[in-house]
């Protein structure tokens, strides 16, 4: 078996204490962003002033009052084709990627999910906040990087899915 630092052990030789924390240490963002996304998502679903087309809180109010500041205007200008649209988009969206980066399902393609939902919001929403390093959806975005490149390897059902097919071989 090949460990991490490129050395082979074997199956009951101890493993160091940096070994491990390289096994798991993508661990604690998953769980993190997982559980965030999960909650942002729960949250929009269950405000129903955010869902709304106009009217104080709403999705509606936010584009409109972010359109002539972001980096993209037109995709401001999609989103206010059909505010509640958009918004039940984004608010499902962050449910799936969180549910799948947090049990570790697809996820890969869950962080791709949760890069694209937050460069699309940092272009947007957040793409006026000064200095830049305030606005939240480009450390989202930068946070969802390592687990778009390396998946979730360990208490994943991804890794499950992986033995088994293994197994059965």
């Amino acid at each position: 078996m090949h460990g991490y630092g490129g050395g082979s052990y074997g199956l009951n030789e101890p493993r160091s204490l940096r070994e491990r924390a390289r096994q798991y240490a993508l661990l604690p963002l998953r769980i993190f962003l997982g559980v965030t996304f999960i909650y942002a998502g729960l949250d929009k679903l269950t405000d129903s002033a955010f869902m709304a087309a106009s009217g104080d809180g709403s999705i509606g109010q936010l584009m409109e009052g972010v359109r002539d500041t972001s980096a993209i205007p037109a995709l401001v200008d999609l989103a206010l084709k059909s505010p509640e649209g958009f918004g039940y988009a984004i608010a499902f969206g962050e449910l799936a990627v969180g549910l799948g980066t947090l049990v570790g399902l697809w996820a890969r393609l869950a962080a791709l999910g949760g890069a694209l939902i937050s460069l699309s919001l940092w272009l947007t929403v957040s793409w006026q906040t000064e200095p830049y390093y305030y606005g939240n959806d480009l450390i989202y975005l930068m946070a969802w990087l390592p687990l778009l490149l390396a998946g979730a390897a360990e208490f994943s059902a991804d890794a499950f899915l992986t033995s088994r097919r293994r197994r059965n071989r």
